[in-house]
């Protein structure tokens, strides 16, 4: 295993050369002449012993077309730019797996940048049944049966609410506020960005890593 701190840097902010392109526009692969073979595999073969900044160039070559695709499938600029960044992190880890088999690198990077988005729309759905759960929990009223079944009740639902809160108080305030704005004040995705001086894309991710931090809390008490 390569270290990660030995890892060619990935830039923050990741755009494609052609800003026009669309999503949904036809994915653009790129090409495979035998000289550009031939360096990709010396590039993959340093980085596998040893040398991961021998991956930049590779990286700086299939960035284009990787972001382009993300848009395309994610339909989020960025979400794909934390998705690419994500995936070029998980090659340069797993580069040592890599077994050439005469095709650039860009088709493995490609298959990592899709189990990626893959893996997101997962652990957003797991969070969003999670969310709704817990707002059942606590919007729910207690039954009208007998007096003292709603008296249990009514002290089920503050102790819940009490465990809630509790939960929130251990997050980090951005993540808090995310949550407050999102899940409990219901306001929609573009007023919580503008609250949290973000892009839309950027507020979806702080909202699902708070949900994260909220729901290991949470199971912890």
């Amino acid at each position: 295993m390569l270290e990660r701190t030995r890892a060619p840097r990935v830039s923050n902010t990741i755009e494609p050369s052609n800003p026009k392109r669309k999503a949904g526009q036809a994915e653009a692969f790129p090409e495979e002449d035998a000289g550009e073979l031939a360096r990709e595999r010396d590039s993959v073969e340093r980085a596998q012993a040893g040398d991961p900044s021998a991956l930049e160039p590779l990286f700086a070559r299939h960035a284009e077309p990787l972001f382009a695709l993300l848009v395309a499938r994610a339909g989020d600029r960025a979400l794909a730019e934390e998705l690419l960044k994500d995936a070029l992190a998980a090659a340069v880890d797993k580069i040592a797996t890599f077994r050439w088999q005469g095709r650039s690198l860009y088709w493995w990077l490609r298959q990592i940048a899709l189990n990626k988005l893959v893996d997101h729309h997962r652990r957003r759905g797991r969070a969003q049944r999670l969310v709704d759960a817990l707002r059942a929990e606590a919007e729910a009223e207690p039954p009208a049966a007998r007096a003292d079944d709603a008296l249990i009740a009514e002290e089920e639902r503050r102790r819940a609410m009490a465990r809630i809160e509790s939960a929130m108080a251990e997050l980090p305030p951005r993540y808090a506020r995310a949550i407050r704005l999102r899940l409990i004040d219901d306001l929609g995705r573009q007023e919580c960005a503008d609250a949290l001086g973000v892009q839309v894309g950027n507020f979806d991710v702080i909202l699902f890593r708070a949900v994260r931090a909220f729901r290991k809390a949470y199971g912890e008490r």
